[in-house]
This record gives structure tokens, sequence and C-alpha cells, in this order.
């Protein structure tokens, strides 16, 4: 009994320090942003002043193999896989008949689907909540390091990295829109390498 009471004042602490981080960052503005930033620096300075600042980018890759292999877990164990992929099913063959009802006019038909709507509604409505949660958790380890990396960078414009085709670049400079090359470097590995994690460890597979 003690260990399940304890267990969910753990779990209501995480998920309202994740929560406060994710809103703290939208709506505090940039002071919290770098405070958050220099917080995760006492850590992440000493690491980077070891490898080296000219590998600032494959301290970004590990950062996101890092936070691509906690996520995949995080959603692995808070999300009820089963149920999604049943309501996708469900959802797949709803869209189906409806359509068919409509185009035959069936009403009969159309009555019986908005009774089944109302309970896919709900299926829908649990997972919606199943994956809100993992947010908060995968925030309190990606929203920190990214904060960090966000204010390193912006006080450090002299990194650069070679990229296929593009040559060597100025991890500051634009790659697309507003991204920077860092940010996509990030994103690109942080995909890549949560696309492994996802398949060995059969997250999501339909």
């Amino acid at each position: 009994m003690v260990s399940e009471t304890l267990k969910k004042q753990i779990d209501r602490f995480l998920l309202a320090f994740g929560f406060s981080l994710m809103f703290g960052i939208m709506i505090l503005g940039q002071d919290f942003r770098q405070a958050v930033g220099e917080a995760v620096g006492v850590l992440m300075d000493p690491v980077l002043a070891l490898v080296g600042a000219e590998n600032f980018h494959l301290v970004l890759l590990a950062m996101a193999a890092i936070t691509a292999i906690y996520a995949s877990l995080i959603q692995k164990y808070t999300i009820d896989w089963e149920l999604m992929r049943n309501t996708q099913e469900r959802m797949k063959v709803f869209q189906k008949e409806f359509r068919e009802a409509q185009l035959s006019q069936n009403t009969y038909m159309l009555k019986k689907l908005e009774d089944q709507r109302k309970e896919m509604m709900d299926d829908q409505m649990k997972m919606s909540k199943q994956q809100f949660k993992p947010m908060a958790y995968i925030s309190i380890l990606s929203l920190p390091l990214f904060m960090w990396a966000y204010y390193y960078i912006s006080g450090h414009g002299s990194a650069t990295m070679l990229f296929p085709f593009w040559g060597e670049q100025l991890l500051t400079d634009k790659a697309f829109g507003p991204f920077q090359y860092w940010i996509y470097w990030y994103f690109i590995s942080s995909l890549g390498v949560s696309q492994i994690i996802r398949k060995v460890l059969n997250i999501g597979g339909v």
C-alpha cells in the first residue's frame, strides 16, 4: 500500500514537473528558457569541453539519440498500443461503412453507425489522454537539453558541420525557413534513432 501510494505521488510530481516545463517555456518567455538552458549547462558544458566545441554536432547526435530512446521507452510503457491499433482498425471500417450508407441513403444503417460513432469517440478520447501523458514525461529530459543546446549555439555562432550536398555550413545559419542547421541535424538524428528503436521494440506497429 505504501509503495503504491509513493508511486502515485512520484507520478503526480513528474507529470506536474513535465507540464510546468512545457507551459513555462511557452508562456514565461525567453528569461525562463535561458534559465533552464543555463541550469542544464552546469552538466553539459563540462561534457562539451571534454569532447571539444568543434564536435558540437556529435554532442547533438548523442542528445538526439538519448532523447529518442527515452521517448520511445516512455511511449512503449505508457500507451495502450492494442487499444490504439483496434481503434484505428475500427475507424477504417466505420468510415468505409459510413460512406457506403451515405451513398445508398440507408437511413437505418446511418442511425446505427451514429450510435457506433459515440463509442468510438470515447475510445479516441482515451487514446488522446494516453498520448498526452507521455508528453509530460518526455519533456522532463528533452526540453532542458534542447534549451541548453539553443542557448549554447546562440553564443557560439562559429560552430560548423559538413552536410551531404550542402557542404560545410554554420550551424546557426538557416536551413529551411526559420529552422537553423543545428535544429535540422538534431531532429533528423532523433527521427532516425527513433525509427530504429520503435522497430526494435515494436512500438506503434499496426
